[in-house]
Formats: C-alpha cells, structure tokens, sequence
C-alpha cells in the first residue's frame, strides 16, 4: 500500500532493525465502536505491507470504543503501546501494553489506564529524561475546558508513580482558538531534543485555519519546564498530530496525518532541519 491508501489518524513510526513500523488510529472505527489496532511495515516512507493487526479485543479488553493514538516504543526489553480508550461506564484514558515484537500481539498491563480513573485523558506519550520515564498526556477539554498539558513519572515497570503535573493550557499557544462553545483543546503532544539541548514539545490544537502543529519549548530544558510557545507554528493548516523520528538514511522526519477530514485522512511525511534550536520543514 502507499501513503495516499492508509486511511489512519495520528501516524506514530518505530524504526527498529532496518524497518519502519507505521502505527495510527483506524479511520473507519475513529469516532465510534473499535476493536484494535494495525501496523504497516516498510523500509522507504512511500511503500507499505499490511495491514497486520497488532492488538484485538477478543471481548475481555475494558474499552469498545474510540481506540486513539497508538504509540510504540523499544523500553528495555520489550515493546510497549500507549494508546487511548474508553468505554460506557469507564472514563477516556491511556492504556499501556507490552509485546515482544513490534509487530505485537499486544497485551494489556494492567486492567485500566495509567492516567487518573476520574479524569478525561488521551494521547499519552513515553519521555525518558536522565533514566527517568514520564507520561506526558492530555487533561481533556471536555472536562476542564481549556485543554490540559499534563506529566506524570512512571516506575520502572511503566506503573505512576505519582501525581500528574500541569505543563500548560491550551489557550497558553498564540495560535489557538477556541471552539464553538469556547472550549480549548490539546491534541497529541511528542517530546523532542534538539541537537543544542533545546527540549520542544510538538503538539496539535485548532485555530482560524482549521488543525495545526503548535510548537513549545521548556525554559528550563527540563520536562518540568517553565514552557513557552513558538510564535510559529510548524504545520500551520489542516493537518496534525505529529512525531519525529529519524529515518534509515540518518534525516530527521515529522509524520502527521493529513487533511483532518473524516474517512480522508492519510500519512504525510516531511523531511525537517533543526536551525538554532527550532524545527524548520524543508
């Protein structure tokens, strides 16, 4: 398959032994009852085999519904996803799960979210900073209306290990706006550091030209910032939801998924360059 027949949402790619594992959200199950998740697998960014699917509700799973975001990451000795869910009578939140090949199964640790039971949580992602692990996710407008950006430590088992901590709101980037009934909201937040030590968060939100990828950067260059947002952004109109990653030929690429339509939503890739300490699309 090539990029323009991958009908998914929220693009996350592994490289891991020569290959590129291509993870999102299912387009035709996005908004309503789901299943599971899949993966394509390749070696250029253009040509994919699969779909393979990697984790399946065989019915004992919590969450039927709004499976969002996969994220696959190498941790130690296994591989671990980090995924949205939610269900009827449980709360949206950030599942992790473990497999012993990228290509899964995927099995779920634990029997709920890692993010807190009583909040409305999505797109968690993994960050190691000196050894440490951190969830960092999104605190749902739904429920605090101006969009949370929210970490969280994690043991060494990707169990909490304590409290969530408040990195920003939504309204905080210059970029956005809010919705209809005011509402901010955040989307899909991804931690890079650039080759001077800069740490940026790459995130989404909505503004007058529709999905964008909003830039901040810690102060501090520390998770725990303070954090402040680029007057730029880096994907300005409808499309978002993004990561980095460095590819087999040793360049750096953003992957975010584009137009933000329903049903029409594909990866798209962009070969980026870092200038002083900023993310510049080529």
């Amino acid at each position: 398959m090539k990029n323009g027949e991958i009908n998914i949402r929220d693009p996350f790619v592994l490289v891991y032994d020569g290959k590129y594992y291509l993870y999102g959200t299912r387009g035709a199950t996005c908004w309503g009852p789901a299943d599971g998740f899949d993966v394509y697998v390749g070696t250029d960014l253009e040509h994919w085999d699969g779909p393979v699917e990697v984790f399946h509700n065989n019915g004992d799973f919590w969450a039927d519904r709004n499976y969002w975001a996969p994220e696959v990451y190498h941790y130690g000795d296994a591989f671990y996803m980090f995924a949205s869910f939610k269900s009827e009578h449980r709360r949206r939140g950030t599942q992790i799960l473990k497999s012993s090949a990228p290509v899964g199964p995927f099995i779920p640790l634990g029997d709920g979210p890692v993010t807190p039971e009583d909040w409305d949580c999505l797109d968690g992602t993994l960050y190691i900073e000196d050894e440490q692990a951190y969830l960092v996710f999104c605190h749902e407008h739904r429920q605090v209306i101006d969009g949370e950006m929210n970490w969280m430590a994690l043991n060494s088992d990707l169990s909490a290990a304590g409290a969530p901590g408040l990195l920003f709101r939504a309204s905080a980037s210059p970029y956005a706006e809010p919705l209809e009934n005011g509402h901010y909201i955040t989307d899909g937040p991804f931690l890079y550091r650039c080759g001077n030590g800069a740490l940026l968060m790459i995130w989404s939100s909505f503004g007058r030209a529709g999905y964008f990828q909003a830039v901040a950067r810690s102060l501090s260059g520390s998770i725990k910032g303070p954090w402040v947002h680029d007057e730029e952004s880096l994907f300005k109109t409808d499309g978002g939801h993004g990561m980095i990653f460095k590819g087999l030929d040793g360049e750096r690429y953003l992957t975010l998924h584009s137009p933000n339509t329903t049903l029409q939503e594909h990866p798209a890739f962009f070969w980026i360059k870092e200038q002083n300490g900023h993310l510049v699309i080529v």
